[in-house]
C-alpha cells in the first residue's frame, strides 16, 4: 500500500463498513413501517384478531430494527467531521440542506409519531392510533428522499455555484437538487428495493412458523402479504433500475462501461454475463456476452454505440487533466452482478411462492386449524405434490430473506465505487476530500472501534430478533380488542401514565 494514500484508503474503508452496515436497517425500516400500517388498517376495517396479532408481532420487529438504525445512523454523521473535513467544507452549504430536512423529519416528525404509536394503544381511538403509524411510514419515506437527494447531488451536482474566493460550492437552487432526474430515479429504485427487502423478511419469518405449524392464521396472512410485496416490488425495482441505468449512462458513462467491463467502444454493445481480463492492458481475456443488450439498456436500441472504458478515460483526461479516471473495475463489475443476481433471485422465489399459495400446493392436512378448514381440492393438490417439496421450498424461503439485503449492499457498493475517483462527480476528487490532519493510526483506531461496536450491535440485534421471532405473535386481551373511543382512554383515571405496549 502506498503510505501517502493510506489515510484516504482507510477512511474509505471505514465509511464503507459503517454505511453498508447502517443500510441493512434502512430498507427494513421503510418497508416494515408501511406493512405494519397496512396490517393495522386491515384490523381497523375488519376487526379480525389475526390482523391485530400480526400488527403487534411485526410492529415489535419494526421497533427493534428502527432503534438499531438510529444508533448506527448517528455514527455516520461523525465521519464527515472526522475523516472527511475537506469534503464537508467544500459541499457543506449544499449537502447540509437536505441532511437538515432529513434530521428534522427523523428526530422530530418520526420520533413523535412513533412515541404516540407505542404508548397510545390504550389511550387513543382506533383510527387516530392508526394515523400515527401511517405518519411514521410517510416520515421514513420522506427521510429516505432527502438522503437520496443529497447522494444524487454527489453523483450529478446541480443547483450550485462555486465561490472562487472561498473555494466552496454554494446552493443556488434547492428545488432543483430535490427534483433532478437522478434523485427521482434513485429514490424510486431504492424504495422499491426496500419493499422487496421487507417482503422477503416477512416471507422468511412466516415460513419459519408455518413449517413448524405455529400461529397459522397470522402467519398465512403475513406470508401472502410478504409474497405479494416481493413480486410487485421486485418488478418495480427492475423497471426503476432500468431507468436509473439509462440516467447513469448519460451522466457517468465510465460507471456504465466499468459495470460491463466494456473496454473498447462498440456498437452494438454486448451485455456481459461473465468476464475476466487484464486491467493494466485494458482488455478481457475471457468474455461471455449477449450481443446488443447493453446498447438496448443504454438507448432502447440494440444497435447503438456505447463508449468503452479506454475511450471514456481518454475523454475524461482531456476534460479534467492527466490522471486515471477508471474505478476499481473488478469491484464495479461484480458488485453490479451481485446486485442484479440476488435481487432477481428474490423476485423469482417470491413469484414461485405466490404461485404455490394461489394453487394451495403448500397446504397439507397438518395445517388444518379450528378457525379455517382447508378445502378438499387443496389437500389433494398438496398430496400430489408431496410434503417434502413444499417443505423444501419454505426452508429455502427462510434463507432467501437475506437475498435483498445482499443485493442492497452490493448496490450501494456499486453506486459509490463506480463513481470513483470522485467524491463529487466532476468537482471534487476523493483524495481531496479527506481530512488533512488525520493520520493513518488515527483512522485505524476509529475504524477498529466502530467495527467492534457494530459487531456488538449486530449480536444484540440478532439476539433480539431471534427471541421475538421465536416467541411469535402475542395473545390478545379484551383491552387489545376494545381500544378507547376517545383520546385519553376509558379508565377512571385519565391522568394515569401511558402504558408501554410492548
Amino acid at each position: 500500500m502506498d503510505l501517502a494514500l493510506a489515510p484516504e484508503t482507510l477512511a474509505r474503508w471505514q465509511f464503507g463498513i459503517t454505511t453498508v452496515y447502517h443500510f441493512l436497517f434502512v430498507p427494513l425500516t421503510i418497508s416494515l413501517a408501511a406493512l405494519v400500517a397496512g396490517l393495522q388498517t386491515a384490523w381497523v376495517r375488519t376487526g379480525k384478531d389475526k390482523y391485530l396479532r400480526a400488527t403487534k408481532f411485526w410492529g415489535k420487529l419494526f421497533l427493534i430494527n428502527i432503534a438499531m438504525g438510529v444508533v448506527t445512523g448517528i455514527l455516520q454523521e461523525f465521519q464527515f467531521g472526522m475523516n472527511w473535513s475537506d469534503y464537508s467544507r467544500f459541499v457543506g452549504d449544499v449537502f447540509g440542506a437536505p441532511l437538515a430536512f432529513e434530521a428534522l423529519i427523523a428526530f422530530f416528525f418520526e420520533s413523535t409519531f412513533i412515541g404516540l404509536w407505542i404508548f397510545g394503544w390504550d389511550k387513543l381511538p382506533k383510527k387516530i392510533h392508526l394515523a400515527t403509524i401511517w405518519m411514521v411510514a410517510v416520515g421514513t419515506v420522506l427521510s429516505a428522499y432527502f438522503i437520496l437527494a443529497a447522494n444524487s447531488w454527489m453523483q450529478h451536482p446541480v443547483g450550485y455555484r462555486i465561490n472562487e474566493e472561498s473555494g466552496r460550492a454554494e446552493l443556488t437552487d434547492f428545488l432543483l437538487v430535490l427534483t433532478q432526474n437522478t434523485a427521482v430515479a434513485q429514490f424510486f429504485h431504492t424504495i422499491f428495493a426496500a419493499f422487496l427487502t421487507g417482503g422477503a423478511f416477512m416471507v422468511g419469518i412466516a415460513a419459519y412458523h408455518l413449517i413448524r405449524r405455529q400461529h397459522i392464521p397470522v402467519m398465512r396472512t403475513s406470508l401472502r402479504l410478504g409474497l405479494i410485496t416481493m413480486v410487485v416490488a421486485g418488478l418495480l425495482t427492475a423497471v426503476s433500475g432500468d431507468r436509473l441505468g439509462k440516467i447513469m449512462y448519460e451522466q457517468q458513462p465510465m460507471k456504465m462501461a466499468a459495470a460491463e467491463a466494456l473496454w473498447d467502444t462498440e456498437g452494438p454493445a454486448p451485455f456481459s454475463l461473465f468476464a475476466y481480463g487484464d486491467v493494466d492492458a485494458g482488455h478481457n481475456k475471457v468474455a461471455i456476452e449477449i450481443p446488443g443488450l447493453l446498447s438496448f439498456l443504454a438507448h432502447d436500441d440494440f444497435s447503438s454505440e456505447v463508449p468503452g472504458i479506454n475511450d471514456t478515460n481518454e475523454a475524461l483526461q482531456e476534460q479534467f487533466g492527466p490522471g486515471d479516471y477508471r474505478p476499481n473495475i473488478p469491484v464495479t463489475y461484480w458488485s453490479f452482478r451481485w446486485m442484479i443476481g440476488f435481487g432477481m433471485a428474490s423476485l423469482a422465489i417470491g413469484a414461485a411462492g405466490l404461485w404455490l399459495t394461489r394453487r394451495r400446493l403448500w397446504i397439507d392436512e397438518r395445517l388444518r386449524t379450528g378457525e379455517e378448514q382447508v378445502p378438499r381440492l387443496a389437500l389433494t393438490r398438496a398430496r400430489e405434490l408431496g410434503p417434502g417439496l413444499t417443505r423444501w421450498y419454505w426452508k429455502g424461503a427462510l434463507l432467501t430473506m437475506g437475498f435483498p439485503l445482499i443485493a442492497n449492499s452490493w448496490g450501494w457498493i456499486f453506486t459509490e465505487m463506480g463513481r470513483q475517483p470522485w467524491v463529487v462527480y466532476g468537482l471534487l476528487p476523493t483524495s481531496a476530500g479527506v481530512s488533512p490532519g488525520v493520520s493513518q493510526g488515527e483512522v485505524i483506531t476509529s475504524m477498529t472501534i466502530f467495527t467492534l461496536l457494530y459487531a456488538l450491535l449486530a449480536v444484540i440485534e440478532v439476539k433480539l430478533l431471534v427471541t421475538y421471532v421465536k416467541a411469535g405473535p402475542p395473545e390478545l386481551t379484551d383491552a387489545d380488542r376494545n381500544p378507547p373511543t376517545r383520546i385519553g382512554g376509558h379508565d377512571k383515571d385519565p391522568d394515569r401514565p401511558m402504558a408501554f405496549s410492548y
